[in-house]
């Protein structure tokens, strides 16, 4: 890859990613706890299991940023900034849409959302840049992406109109959804090696 080499730069999304996974993990565990219609866990509303999920969580935004971290990029597909901007604008749209037009209350789900698309997006850019994604590739995780966040909002926005058990299952495929895009991206990467 010339005279720069990526393989830390790598290294470190790719314990971000697997970061991620585990903070979806434990926020879903949570989920299914605290929230199961009948016989759900006593003092699991609490949210201890969303400690382990925070940390994970904040800890994998770091360490993918980091690896995101290299400024001479000989390729990209579209600028960070593009993502950044593009992501907080989305977000104040979505927001209006889906406090005004659904009476949905906004809840920290959607910049949750948001926020992993973004980051996502922002990774697939990188991975591309690196070498490590072709074009092809990277434009069939853009496109999962795009699908998992469509699915994610429209669960989000139609939770607070189902009932208890449809709701358990509902709130759960946005957190599905984003760990089964990381674990893609993670396998991709492991096998591209």
């Amino acid at each position: 890859m010339g005279m720069i080499s990526y393989d830390s730069y790598l290294k470190q999304i790719f314990l971000g990613n697997i970061l991620l996974i585990v903070c979806c993990a434990f926020y879903l565990a949570w989920w299914m706890l605290a929230f199961r219609p009948e016989n759900a866990v006593k003092g699991m509303r609490s949210g201890w299991l969303l400690i382990p999920a925070a940390v994970s969580g904040i800890l994998s935004v770091v360490v993918i940023l980091r690896g995101m971290g290299v400024e001479n990029r000989s390729r990209e597909l579209f600028s960070d900034s593009i993502v950044l901007w593009g992501g907080i604008a989305v977000y104040f749209l979505l927001t209006a849409v889906t406090l005004f037009f659904f009476k949905r209350p906004v809840t920290t789900e959607l910049i949750l959302i948001v926020g992993w698309v973004m980051l996502t997006l922002a990774e697939i850019n990188a991975l591309y840049a690196y070498q490590s994604f072709t074009w092809g590739i990277a434009a069939v995780f853009i496109a999962v992406t795009g699908i998992a966040a469509v699915i994610s909002l429209i669960c989000y926005v139609r939770y607070y109109h189902l009932d208890s058990r449809a709701g358990f299952y509902d709130g759960m495929v946005p957190l599905l959804m984003a760990a089964l895009v990381m674990l893609g991206l993670t396998v991709v990467m492991a096998v591209r090696r």
